[in-house]
């Protein structure tokens, strides 16, 4: 091999590298767009998942919608508070309180509870389970149990159990919203992290039909409504709702729901309440009992002094 050849390849090499690093450098300035130096900033405070649940192209399309005021400085439901208030400082704007909010499955229709149509065996998704006569459960608003929510989680916050149904686990969920999106039934839905009370049921079907698929779902008898001491629960279109802001967590609809479609995280407490109301009942009971039998024996009487009068 010529040396020489290779020196001059070399070097030809080295004088194109710098002309074309000189013209890269030129284009860089000639064409470089401005950018605002809070975005970086608030693209740092940002998380960084990218998840989109702010609705905008991942952190730097969120960052970029805040600077130019498309956008709240509390818009980020993943970085919650903490993130709200270090934008909050960087746009020069107070941060407003965030309340947390978490996803839940409003459904409990289990193959314990609910009935099936017919057994699938096909490939496991919602979207396909939902696609044949409307899912293979018996209610049309079931859970399919397919985990198609689980596959879209990022952050391992959702899980179906060994019955068949998904559930939410609070302390791990974001509220990105990518499990309610993606759900064919349209059951996941966002509630304030600090309720603890909800009606898991998503159907709107008459309370006979609701019966006949599945004996855990929400039949609209009222009684929830009825009993409620805050006016913070009301039945719509054949379907108990809970409005967040009256709720109190007191459990008494829970108390009251025939079919438990209320679900509630303080069971105990409830059960303290159903068994001091079958207590009521069983001593009204017998009250009534006692009254039937006192208001016998008063007639018994009456008629043998009706008797001893006519015998005399």
């Amino acid at each position: 091999m010529d040396v020489q050849n290779v020196i001059y390849a070399v070097v030809i090499l080295g004088i194109m590298g710098l002309l074309l690093g000189a013209i890269l450098a030129f284009a860089d300035k000639v064409f470089a767009v401005d950018m605002d130096p809070r975005v970086v900033k608030v693209l740092d405070a940002l998380p960084g998942a990218n998840c989109g649940a702010c609705g905008y192209p991942g952190c730097e399309g969120m960052a970029n919608a805040i600077v130019a005021g498309d956008a709240p400085i509390n818009g980020c439901a993943i970085g919650g508070q903490e993130t709200a208030t270090a934008v909050g400082a960087i746009m020069g704007q107070q941060a407003a309180d965030m309340e947390r909010q978490v996803a839940v499955v409003r459904c409990q229709g289990d193959c314990e509870h609910a009935k099936n149509k017919y057994d699938y065996n096909g490939l496991v998704d919602c979207r396909l389970i939902g696609d044949y006569a409307q899912g293979s459960k018996g209610c049309s608003s079931g859970c399919l149990g397919g985990g198609t929510c689980v596959s879209v989680c990022e952050f391992d916050a959702i899980h179906i159990n060994d019955k068949g149904i998904a559930f939410v686990d609070k302390e791990k969920c974001v509220a990105c919203k990518k499990c309610i999106e993606i759900c064919p039934k349209h059951i996941i839905g966002l509630m304030p992290y600090k309720q603890q009370t909800e009606v898991k049921c998503s159907t709107h079907d008459a309370g006979k039909v609701v019966r006949s698929n599945c004996d855990i779902g929400c039949i609209a008898c009222g009684l929830c409504e009825r009993n409620c001491p805050k006016d913070a629960i009301h039945v719509t279109d054949n379907l108990a709702k809970i409005d967040y802001e009256k709720c109190i967590n007191c459990g008494i609809c829970a108390s009251k729901c025939p079919t438990g479609a209320i679900f509630v995280e303080y069971p105990e407490r409830v059960e303290k309440m159903k068994e001091k109301d079958r207590k009521k009942k069983a001593e009204a009971v017998q009250a009534k009992k006692a009254e039937a039998a006192a208001k016998k024996a008063d007639d018994k009487e009456k008629i043998v002094a009706a008797d001893d009068d006519q015998t005399k």
